[in-house]
């Protein structure tokens, strides 16, 4: 793997031992943060004039794609405009989910491997919604803010330091919003424990934890070309971190006052990758580059911690292992769904029976009810019915589209900027770095070049 202009930093090497000598210590390894160009400016809290309607064009209509221009359907104020997968099936079957929904056929391509630069070239669309595999997801981006359209880039939106450096510059050159499609920031229970946590309910948060654990033995076969096996072949460390990072860095407030500083990555060694690729093809492939499983550790500016896991390889349930540790409570989604809390951040207004809370133990079912009708997040009050009744991973997709359908259309910032999808899809090429190096800590690069702490805590926008 290609380890974009490394150099090592000596960061306090050596501490003094009782004889005097001096023993030496890791290196810290650093990435180059490159400066900003002459006249640009950053994106933080940046937003785009309001569109009345946000005219849409879709790439790639394979696992994702068609879901998502059905789920545009029921968003008020939206146009899909165009279509655009290499499979002329694909469009042809996604332009019957218009039918269905009594919309317009939209301009379809098709065929070529260069068609989705007709469709980004169009004068007609606002926004790009790219859902191809994860190498076209940073060509294409960068593609689209180029000819003046705002792009919303399927998980992960880029795989390397230099594609994340590009969509950062090429968003504060163009101004146009850059926005990473992570829907689990979203789901129910992480909007709902994000509302306690700003209500204080936790006390001080200090640690996050998520995950992404899913064993793909049965879905390797339907990715187009074999590419999700072909990258994990190819490419180690944690190379799909943000369904439990996102969430994370929420709760932390990074780039809202809070900055990660640290990472520290491991993984086992590579088993069921390469047994599932001698179990299809017949052959044992000679290298295989990404671990089973995958343990990354950071820390941040201000002390706080964040633990990410990732494996895909291995027979066990699924979990994004959501999770915070506070001062004065806890809050956790898997294997259960629940909180824990010290006794005086409760009382009656709040939840029943408050006197026999004990930190030790979870909150009962009944208690659970109260506390999560009673901090239920404003936009699960607004939407989540439809959300439900629309789904996508149980409605969290649709509230991630219809949120940023209603930024776009009131001129607001977006719930996820482009450091957003800078710090969430680095942990993939920065984990890397640490396990090729003996889990040596990586400096994690300051993606916003200083304005991390221009805005204190993180908050949704809304319209006034």
């Amino acid at each position: 793997m290609k380890l974009q202009k490394l150099f090592i930093a000596v960061a306090a090497f050596g501490l003094l031992t009782s004889c005097g000598e001096k023993k030496p210590q890791s290196a810290l390894i650093k990435t180059e943060i490159p400066e900003r160009p002459a006249g640009q400016t950053d994106m933080i809290g940046f937003a785009a004039e309001p569109l009345d309607t946000v005219r849409v064009g879709f790439i790639g209509l394979g696992m994702r794609g068609p879901d998502a221009v059905e789920r545009f359907t029921y968003i008020p104020g939206t146009k899909v405009v165009a279509l655009c997968d290499i499979d002329s099936a694909r469009v042809e079957s996604t332009q019957k989910l218009l039918d269905k929904a009594g919309k317009p056929r939209a301009a379809a391509y098709y065929g070529s491997e260069d068609a989705w630069k007709q469709l980004v070239e169009r004068d007609d669309i606002d926004l790009i919604y790219i859902a191809t595999d994860w190498k076209h997801h940073a060509p294409m981006g960068l593609y689209a803010m180029e000819n003046g359209k705002h792009v919303a880039i399927e998980v992960p939106a880029a795989t390397s330091l230099e594609e994340i450096w590009d969509l950062v510059n090429t968003s504060e050159r163009t101004r146009k919003h850059c926005m990473m499609l992570e829907n689990c920031v979203y789901d129910f229970f992480e909007l709902n424990t994000l509302n306690m946590a700003q209500a204080g309910l936790f006390g001080e948060v200090l640690h996050t934890e998520g995950s992404y654990i899913h064993n793909l033995k049965e879905f390797w076969g339907e990715y187009w070309n074999n590419w999700r096996m072909d990258f994990n072949q190819e490419h180690r460390g944690d190379v799909y971190p943000t369904h439990g990072f996102g969430p994370a860095c929420q709760l932390l407030d990074i780039h809202r006052g809070d900055k990660i500083n640290t990472l520290v990555a491991m993984d086992t060694k590579a088993v069921n990758g390469p047994a599932y690729i001698k179990e299809t093809t017949g052959k044992a492939p000679e290298s295989f580059a990404n671990g089973d499983h995958t343990m990354t550790m950071m820390r941040t500016e201000n002390g706080k911690t964040i633990h990410i896991q990732h494996d895909v390889m291995n027979p066990r349930p699924y979990s994004r292992m959501y999770q915070l540790t506070g001062t004065k409570g806890f809050a956790n989604k898997y294997p259960r769904s629940g909180y824990a809390f010290e006794p005086e951040q409760m009382d009656s207004t709040i939840v029943p029976d408050h006197e026999n809370l004990s930190a030790h133990t979870w909150i009962s079912e009944e208690q659970q009810e109260a506390l999560t009708k009673q901090y239920t997040h404003p936009i699960i009050t607004e939407v989540g019915n439809m959300a439900k009744e629309v789904g996508g991973h149980g409605g969290m997709d649709f509230i991630m589209d219809y949120r940023l359908v209603y930024c776009l259309q009131n001129g607001l910032p977006l719930d996820m900027d482009v450091y957003d999808l800078a710090e969430w899809s680095a942990m993939a090429p920065l984990s890397a770095i640490s396990i090729e190096n003996g889990s040596a800590p990586v400096a994690f690069p300051d993606f916003t070049r200083g304005g991390w702490n221009k805005v204190q805590g993180y908050r949704h926008a809304y319209k006034k």
